[in-house]
C-alpha cells in the first residue's frame, strides 16, 4: 500500500497534526486479555478527540508477540472494529498506527498483518539492528515501506533504541513511502539530528514530524528549526506527538495541543515553560525516569487505574511493579497540577465505555 492510497482526509489530519496516544495492553488478574477494558481504552481515546491511536507499540508491551501471549493480531482486531464503529458513527478522519518490530522477515509480517486489518501506516522500531550498519538499516526499512506507509522511530537508549546519525535520517527520509519520524531519543541533540536529516533529505515537505520525548512534549510542540539548505534557509517543525505520556489525561493533551495550534502561547513565553515543566514534572512520575524508567509500563496503568479504565497493574511480564517512591511521586503530582487531568471527564463516561 502506498501513501497516496490512504484517504485524503486522513492524511491530511496527520499532517497537521494531531494527538495520537500509544495504547496500553489491558489485563485482567489472570493476565489474560481484558477484552472490555481495552475497548473501553480505544473509546476514551477516540472520544477525549485524539487523531489517532498507535497500537502494538512499546506502550501495548513488546510482549504481545511472544508465542505464549500472541496477541499482536488479537490487539490489532480490537483496534479496528473500535475504529470502524467510530468513524462510521462521527465520519472523523482517524489515523491508524500499528507498531512493527523485529528483523527483516518479522517486519515485513506484522506490516502485513496491519495492512490486512485496516491500518494506515507502522511505526518502524529499529531496536533489533542496533549493531547494523546504516545500509543494512535502510534496506530493512525500504522491505518495510514496499508494504505500507511508514513513521520513522528513534527510540531512546534507556529502553532499546540505538544511536542513528543525521546520515541515516537523511537517506530515511528518502524513502518515497516513508510520510513521518517519531522522535523519541530523549536527548536535544539527537532530536536536531532527525530534524536536520529530514530538511536535507529534500523530502522536509512531505515528512511529518511527530515528537514522542516524553520529557519535553511542550517545547517540542512549539520549537522551529531552521537549517541552510544549498543556500536557501529552510524552515521545520513538530506538528503533533505520538506518545506513551498521552495514553493518559489524553482529553487534557488535545486541548493542549489545539492551544498551540490557535497560537495561544505565541506570545506568552512565560506561561508556556511553566506549563511544559509541569508536564515534565507528571512524566518524571508516570515514567519513572528516577529509576531510569524500570517502570514507564505500570506507571501509566497506575493513572488508567486510579480512573476506572484499568483494573490493575498487570503486564505480561511477571514482577512489573511500580518502583519504590514512584506511587508517591504520581500522588506529587496529581495534587500540584489538577489542571492537567482529565478525570472528571474519564469519570462522566467510563459507564458507557466499559459497556
Amino acid at each position: 500500500m502506498n501513501h497516496t492510497e490512504l484517504p485524503k482526509d486522513v492524511l491530511s489530519s496527520f499532517h497537521k497534526g494531531v494527538v495520537i496516544p500509544a495504547l496500553p495492553l489491558a489485563l485482567d488478574k489472570n493476565r489474560k486479555l481484558d477484552e472490555r477494558r481495552q475497548r473501553a481504552l480505544m473509546r476514551y481515546y477516540l472520544e477525549a478527540g485524539a487523531g489517532g491511536v498507535a497500537v502494538a507499540v512499546h506502550t501495548t508491551q513488546f510482549e504481545i508477540r511472544l508465542p505464549e501471549f500472541r496477541l499482536y493480531e488479537p490487539i490489532l482486531k480490537i483496534a479496528k472494529e473500535e475504529f470502524d464503529r467510530y468513524t462510521e458513527k462521527t465520519k472523523k478522519p482517524i489515523f491508524r498506527v500499528a507498531g512493527v518490530i523485529g528483523n527483516t522477515v518479522s517486519a515485513k509480517n506484522e506490516a502485513k498483518l496491519a495492512v490486512e486489518n485496516g491500518f494506515h501506516a507502522v511505526l518502524l522500531s529499529l531496536a533489533a539492528l542496533k549493531e547494523a550498519s546504516n545500509k543494512e538499516i535502510l534496506e530493512h526499512c525500504k522491505a518495510v515501506a514496499d508494504i505500507v506507509p511508514v513513521i520513522g522511530f528513534y527510540l531512546q537508549n534507556a529502553v532499546g533504541g540505538g544511536k542513528l546519525n543525521v546520515d541515516f535520517w537523511r537517506e530515511f527520509a528518502r524513502i518515497p513511502n516513508v510520510i513521518g519520524i517519531k522522535m523519541a531519543p530523549f536527548n536535544r541533540y539527537k532530536t536536531i539530528d532527525v530534524v536536520r536529516g529530514v530538511v536535507e533529505s529534500g523530502r522536509a515537505d512531505d515528512i511529518t514530524l511527530y515528537t514522542g520525548n516524553d520529557d519535553n512534549i511542550l517545547v517540542d510542540l512549539l520549537s522551529e528549526y531552521e537549517f541552510m539548505v544549498e543556500g536557501k534557509m529552510v524552515k521545520k517543525r513538530i506538528v503533533g506527538g505520538l506518545l506513551g505520556h498521552w495514553a493518559v489525561w489524553t482529553k487534557s493533551a488535545v486541548k493542549l495541543l489545539n492551544e498551540i495550534q490557535n497560537g495561544k502561547f505565541d506570545t506568552n513565553n512565560r506561561e508556556m515553560l511553566i506549563k511544559a515543566n509541569q508536564i515534565t514534572d507528571s512524566n518524571a512520575a508516570f515514567f519513572d525516569s528516577e529509576n531510569n524508567f524500570a517502570g514507564c509500563i505500570v506507571g501509566l496503568h497506575e493513572v488508567l487505574r486510579r480512573q476506572g479504565l484499568l483494573e490493575g497493574l498487570w503486564t505480561l511480564k511477571e514482577g512489573e511493579a511500580l518502583s519504590s517512591g514512584q506511587k508517591e511521586e504520581i500522588d506529587r503530582v496529581y495534587k500540584a497540577y489538577p489542571h492537567l487531568n482529565d478525570d472528571s471527564f474519564v469519570s462522566e463516561n467510563l459507564e458507557r465505555w466499559l459497556s
